[in-house]
């Protein structure tokens, strides 16, 4: 792609500022903030009036958002919200409001950060933090929800002096980036906690560097299982935790259709909000969250359909008890990425998946159709359950055409969740 000149910016359109951030830093994932922090300077972000959540986590960042969204829009405040990756749109990435920011927003913000960067290289990721920034800034939210990309420490969101940092779990997953084991993850997404802020730590079993290093800052650390936890019923689930006041308890809430777990970390953090959210708002916000990919239900054509990301061991094991007592036959459609834990995934679902799908992704870590059909055999699954496609989209039609029956699941990676929605929306 040619460059523009600075007098060009203002004519680029979104696609075309995508396909320029992209180009612009040889390396999809650099951490580190020094590069980042000059821009943000120079840029001369609007952030303290609005209330800051910073979400961290190895899995359940974005259903906890989500929720705390829906939560606060339904009690009356304005929110903006940023998460990663997209599915469809690139304005997925912002949400006003709960609706997605608009392409000349984006563009705004893109010619800003191009003025402000000089010859200062920024990644994909890095463009879109300070771009989404600029536009929550800009629209005077009163809560920002913002979404770690990768660890927490080094991230580009880690920026920002959140109000209220959450960390969700803690499992293996991009250990090339933020170390073998649990302990040293733990201490990555630990990053985002503050001196003196509530942090949160929704993982039933926390790494001591994590509760370590929230000590050494002086955080107000709330973990589950001491400060807050939940009981699951049939219909409904309790919550207790810790409000300003002393402690707290709700009793019949709905069920969210989201991690239960992340769920109570919401409440929690709802107690420690500048303004008192009411039960009604609560249980609206409840009743009406919706997440794209995340145990997300469908009909199409003549499929019953269940989409859910999915993309490590800790994700899987949900999805798998989720699907456990399932009466009818589980077809899994799986296309995963080649620096996932491959086999530990196929492990966790391999009870209560009946046949399975396996293609291929058609991005640049994206697993071939016949290596992860090889693993999913030497998982020990018997030949006559192992149908392997060439794309979602060729297998959806191919089962739609068969008619089969049961639930069709379709996990594994942001990826094949994105293949499979772009098959529904095209009909």
């Amino acid at each position: 792609m040619q460059t523009p000149d600075t007098a060009d910016f203002k004519q680029l359109t979104l696609p075309q500022w995508l396909e320029r951030i992209e180009a612009c830093h040889p390396a999809e994932i650099e951490l580190g903030l020094d590069r980042l922090q000059q821009v943000a300077n120079r840029l001369e972000l609007k952030l303290d009036s609005a209330f800051k959540v910073v979400a961290g986590g190895t899995n359940g960042k974005g259903s906890t958002l989500a929720m705390l969204d829906a939560v606060l829009l339904a009690s009356g405040k304005t929110t903006g919200r940023f998460s990663s990756p997209h599915f469809l749109h690139y304005n997925e990435r912002v949400l006003l409001n709960g609706e997605p920011a608009e392409d000349d927003a984006f563009c705004r913000a893109f010619v800003a950060i191009e003025q402000a960067r000089g010859d200062i290289p920024l990644t994909y990721f890095e463009y879109g933090t300070l771009a989404a920034l600029l536009i929550l800034s800009a629209a005077s939210v009163d809560v920002m929800l913002l979404e770690v990309g990768l660890g927490g420490r080094l991230d580009a969101v880690n920026i920002v002096d959140a109000d209220l940092a959450l960390v969700s779990t803690v499992a293996l997953d991009h250990t090339d980036w933020l170390g073998p084991d649990r302990e040293s993850i733990g201490f990555e997404k630990a990053g985002i906690y503050r001196a003196g802020k509530p942090a949160l730590c929704g993982d039933p079993e926390p790494p001591q560097s994590l509760l370590a290093h929230a000590e050494q800052l002086g955080a107000q650390l709330y973990a589950r299982g001491q400060a807050f936890d939940f009981e699951a019923h049939s219909e409904s689930w309790h919550w207790r935790g810790q409000g300003t006041a002393g402690p707290v308890s709700l009793a019949g809430l709905p069920n969210p259709g989201l991690p239960l777990a992340n769920a109570a970390m919401v409440m929690q953090a709802l107690q420690l909000m500048p303004w008192q959210v009411s039960e009604q708002a609560i249980r609206a916000g409840l009743e009406s969250v919706q997440l794209t990919g995340r145990m997300q239900c469908c009909q199409w054509q003549n499929l019953d359909l269940l989409l859910d990301v999915a993309h490590n061991p800790e994700a899987a094991e949900y999805l798998s008890s989720q699907l456990a007592d399932s009466a009818s036959p589980v077809h899994l459609v799986l296309g995963m990425l080649h620096d996932k834990d491959i086999g530990s995934v196929i492990e966790a679902l391999s009870d209560v998946v009946d046949h399975w799908y396996p293609v291929s992704l058609d991005v640049p870590r994206g697993t071939s159709v016949q290596e992860l059909t090889d693993q999913v055999l030497q998982a020990g699954v018997s030949a006559s359950q192992v149908h392997s496609g060439d794309s979602v989209a060729q297998v959806l039609q191919q089962l739609a055409s068969d008619e089969v029956e049961g639930q069709v699941v379709v996990a594994g990676s942001f990826f094949t969740v994105a293949d499979a929605l772009a098959c529904i929306t095209e009909g």
